[in-house]
């Protein structure tokens, strides 16, 4: 189980997911070169042998990269597994991108820091609860 987190081109007045009118089109955030660049930049070891699915690795933590098949880029996933860490890592690349995120365990945007952070052991204590329960 993976904690996912998308990105994609969210207004930047938005405060909550609720401030997103109806009829936004977002637009593209750049190619998945130009993205893959970046996210290099914050994190050198990143491996996109593969650009549709890309990987960041660390200690106790991972997250896989979807950006897909296209080269010009709507949005893509963080699919974020691990230590608190990651979260760190996730916020890095958003900073780096300029760009806005929605997170699925907050069901909210992805905000940097303590909050991120809380929200991911939320998640980890959940998924371990659900785990612990098939295994019984």
């Amino acid at each position: 189980m993976s904690r996912d987190i998308f990105v994609q081109d969210i207004p930047k007045d938005a405060k909550a997911v609720e401030d997103i009118p109806n009829d936004f089109q977002p637009n593209s955030i750049g190619t998945r070169s130009q993205i893959i660049q970046k996210i290099k930049e914050v994190v050198p070891e990143a491996d996109f042998t593969n650009p549709a699915w890309g990987h960041i690795r660390g200690d106790g933590w991972s997250i896989e990269v979807n950006i897909g098949d296209s080269e010009e880029c709507m949005g893509f996933a963080f699919h974020v597994r691990g230590e608190d860490e990651a979260c760190g890592v996730v916020a890095a690349v958003l900073n780096a991108l300029q760009l806005r995120a929605f997170d699925t365990q907050s069901r909210g945007f992805f905000v940097a820091g303590p909050e991120a952070i809380e929200s991911f052991r939320s998640w980890r204590q959940y998924r371990d609860q659900v785990v612990n329960d098939k295994k019984s």
